[in-house]
């Protein structure tokens, strides 16, 4: 591969009038030398943002649209793809923020290590008080375990990674994302690059500005999704399961089964007692250095995060199977 080879840059979009203009213009301003195309997949959204697309589109060549009328993210990225012409393929979020190198230094670091991806932190940042509790939960092993995206480190192999930079032939090798993953598709997907002998490497140097969800019964609803579709994956690939993955639907067993005991045993109370201290007494260090209000909220943000993805897990119907 050459040094600056040409680059398509994928969007899939939904609803993303407020923030599609922005996320367009920070690729369109990127430093990177070579040809760089962008390509939005477009879903049935329900506010003005084919229209906002359609201007992005007119006013700068490098801009196309294809159509995703099925509004389901595999089918957006899979068409996006098959409509793109680039060695490297970038995958960017239609409300994400990227710096003006991000994919000058993931190309160099493609090529550099030979990867099949690369990928790095996702930097959840929040305006509100419980956006920045979200943001500093999703930050810290104590909220989403210990994914190296999530908390950084050093750069590495990893199992997963944000997003992701591409070689289109691995992509190609792999028949791009599959279809059936409503969630988790990013997760399966590198699990096949990595089964066909690919590599995905995480490095700290790219960062992509993430904003969190806005209250609890949204936050609730991306961590329940996430714990059900992550159980699908582990029903197709199996031994793809570890101790972080368990983690929060033992807790969800335990924790309900002592309520239960304790009607009976009254010692059984230990147990969830010793959960709300845990969140407590974890909100309190994570926090550090945040406003009193955010502070506040964490411990429930913990909670919410905890409880959704293990319910999510326990109850993902057989139905999801492919």
């Amino acid at each position: 591969m050459e040094a600056t080879p040409p680059v398509s840059v994928i969007l899939p979009i939904l609803n993303e009038e407020r923030h599609l203009a922005d996320a367009v213009a920070m690729i369109l301003a990127q430093d990177y030398p070579g040809s760089l195309e962008v390509v939005l997949a477009l879903g049935p959204s329900t506010d003005r943002t084919d229209e906002v697309a359609a201007r992005l589109a007119a006013r700068d060549p490098r801009v196309r649209i294809v159509s995703n009328p099925s509004g389901r993210t595999p089918d957006a990225l899979n068409a996006a793809i098959g409509a793109s012409t680039g060695e490297v393929i970038v995958r960017v979020d239609g409300h994400a923020e990227i710096p003006l190198d991000y994919v000058s230094t993931a190309v160099s670091e493609l090529i550099r290590v030979g990867a099949d991806n690369v990928g790095g932190v996702m930097d959840a940042r929040g305006s509100t008080d419980f956006e920045r509790a979200v943001a500093r939960a999703m930050r810290s092993p104590i909220g989403v375990g210990n994914a190296v995206f999530h908390t950084g480190g050093s750069a590495r192999e990893a199992e997963t990674v944000y997003l992701g930079v591409f070689r289109r032939e691995a992509l190609e090798r792999v028949s791009g994302y599959d279809p059936h993953f409503a969630r988790a598709q990013d997760w399966e997907l590198n699990h096949r690059l990595r089964a066909s002998g690919g590599m995905v490497w995480f490095t700290p140097e790219l960062t992509v500005t993430y904003r969190p969800r806005g209250s609890v019964r949204a936050l609730g609803r991306q961590y329940f999704n996430y714990g059900r579709w992550r159980r699908v994956v582990a029903r197709h690939h199996e031994g793809t399961i570890n101790p972080r993955y368990l983690a929060p639907p033992t807790m969800v067993i335990g924790t309900t089964a002592a309520v239960v005991v304790g009607c009976f045993w009254a010692p059984a109370w230990l147990v969830p007692a010793a959960y709300a201290t845990g969140v407590t007494v974890g909100g309190i260090v994570i926090g550090r250095g945040e406003p009193p209000r955010t502070r506040a909220v964490l411990p429930l943000v913990l909670a919410t995060m905890h409880w959704a993805w293990g319910i999510g897990f326990l109850t993902s119907p057989r139905s999801l199977a492919r």
